[in-house]
């Protein structure tokens, strides 16, 4: 049973009586984490399968999806330095913009979100450590992997729902790339322009486009995104905007799935920084 499944079964109000913050989180908790059902006071058990009755069960809840979802990203991890392990560093360096650091390192050097990278047949390293973030390896390794015979970049954006196969990611993005940063930096451009530099930002002085800030960020070498920034205007009740942009031809160099994380990490990497440097 899928976590929508289960949450019929629930009063969707949540309550909070289970321990969660919300039913679907509990459901989430319940179906991929072993937790136990009648946690819930008010839940439908003759709608429960089989598989929820017996007491065998576990109770890691969210703790347990989560560590499913790094044993899965580990695999990917595993799966793709294999796979770059196969890659000639000297002969992709320039199409990936990145600098290969010779024969006797075999690496390739660049930036991601304006860190020092270092990625070689045996791992790699983000301002010189390990990174914490599984998917911060499986990102860089499908840069590496996939980008190498990609076309150079335009500077020409489109949207991301002009990008095939976006449909999906497209709630992603904007709830967890463009809402975030506009609530963040709602009523704070400067603070948004002051902590751009720290991901690679450089604010753009005359956009196409009317708005507060504009800022052409390069997340990776060949990974230009362009950030339109619309401060709130509380006089005509207009809530603050964030629209991403991305080059025409990004579609070379990631998967449509690495491209919204690779977004993801721009937000999060941008509010981190912002409150660092209060």
């Amino acid at each position: 049973m899928q976590p929508l499944e289960f949450i019929k079964l629930t009063p969707k109000s949540n309550c909070g009586e289970c321990g969660y913050p919300a039913c679907l989180a509990f459901a989430a908790a319940v179906t991929k984490g072993g937790e136990q059902p009648d946690k819930c006071p008010y839940i439908d058990k003759s709608g429960l399968g089989e598989e929820f009755r017996t007491g065998e069960r576990g109770s890691d809840g969210l703790e347990g999806v989560a560590r499913l979802l790094d044993e899965k990203d580990l695999a990917l991890v595993a799966h793709l330095k294999e796979k770059t392990g196969r890659v000639d560093f000297s002969s992709v360096a320039d199409a990936l913009g990145c600098a290969w650091t010779g024969a006797d390192r075999d690496s390739l050097s660049f930036t991601f979100l304006a860190q020092d990278v270092e990625l070689s047949h045996n791992g790699i390293l983000i301002n010189g450590k390990e990174p914490e973030d599984p998917r911060d390896q499986v990102l860089l390794y499908n840069y590496v992997h996939f980008g190498a015979t990609g076309r150079p970049p335009q500077l020409e954006w489109i949207g991301m729902e002009s990008l095939p196969n976006s449909i999906s990611k497209i709630r992603t993005l904007r709830v967890y790339c463009e809402e975030r940063l506009a609530a963040h930096f709602t009523g704070q451009t400067e603070r948004m322009i002051d902590s751009a530099a720290g991901v690679g930002a450089v604010l753009q002085e005359n956009p196409e486009q009317s708005c507060s800030a504009a800022f052409q960020v390069s997340v990776l070498p060949h990974l230009p995104l362009f950030v339109f920034f619309w401060d709130e205007e509380k006089e005509d009740n207009f809530p603050a905007k964030v629209k991403v942009l991305f080059d025409k031809n990004v579609s070379d160099y990631l998967d449509i799935e690495s491209l919204v994380f690779a977004s993801e990490r721009m937000a999060e990497r941008w509010v981190e920084l912002s409150n660092t440097n209060e």
